[in-house]
């Protein structure tokens, strides 16, 4: 128990750093994959046949794949094939190719997302707002998004909660983020002896990150349920 104290700050302050890492992660795919995840649904739903077939190919192949297996490939492939690591050196080079692989994988998910959410929308919606003489991008942004948020918000969720946990496959590149962090007290890591009880904790960092996510979507889905029929 004294062990347990003495060890304790040096433990908690790696922990903090490496949840700092495994945040900018979770922040900056956001940022990414959701936009990029609209823009790809509509190539998803695209009338010219070659966008689509080039875009509905990308996407199964990225949600078919382990997202370890990406992580590998766009950190170590393009060193392989050009002869020339063009992620930089360091931990600045493995969080931009960790961003790289998180963003392209989860904006394929978000894609399918909102391609649901888009085509749950009753059609006959659409052609009022035509009658109506609103324009393409008026009825879509007035009669369609604002619909299809209430509709993606609890997909959404599930998927936004699974990246937090998805942050740990960084690892595999060896960027250090809270799980990294976490392990490498089992080698005697920092000065503190060979020990276990800090992966615990890790466990603990998921786990209110998760929940504060959880009840803010819950606060959400109360805020649009004014669009449930």
């Amino acid at each position: 128990m004294n062990t347990f104290f003495e060890y304790f700050p040096t433990v908690f302050q790696a922990l903090n750093e490496g949840f700092l890492q495994t945040l900018k992660i979770f922040i900056v795919t956001l940022l990414g994959a959701l936009p990029l995840g609209l823009i790809i649904s509509f190539g998803s739903m695209s009338k010219f046949k070659p966008l689509f077939a080039v875009t509905k190919t990308f996407v199964w192949i990225i949600r078919g794949t382990p997202l370890m297996l990406q992580l590998l490939i766009i950190y170590y492939g393009p060193g392989i094939i050009l002869q020339e690591n063009v992620w930089g050196q360091g931990e600045t080079g493995r969080f931009i190719a960790t961003i790289v692989a998180f963003i392209i994988n989860y904006s394929c998910y978000f894609s399918e997302i909102y391609r649901g959410g888009i085509q749950g929308v009753p059609h006959g919606q659409q052609e009022a707002g035509q009658v109506l003489g609103l324009s393409k991008s008026q009825i879509f942004f007035k009669i369609t998004l604002l619909q299809m948020i209430k509709r993606i918000v609890p997909p959404m969720s599930n998927e936004i909660i699974t990246l937090v946990k998805d942050t740990s496959l960084a690892r595999i590149i060896a960027f250090q983020e809270v799980i990294w962090a976490g392990e490498a007290f089992l080698k005697a890591s920092n000065g503190v002896p060979s020990a276990i009880w800090p992966l615990f904790f890790t466990g603990i960092y998921y786990l209110l990150f998760s929940g504060i996510l959880t009840i803010l979507f819950g606060l959400i889905e109360k805020k649009l349920s004014y669009f449930r029929s």
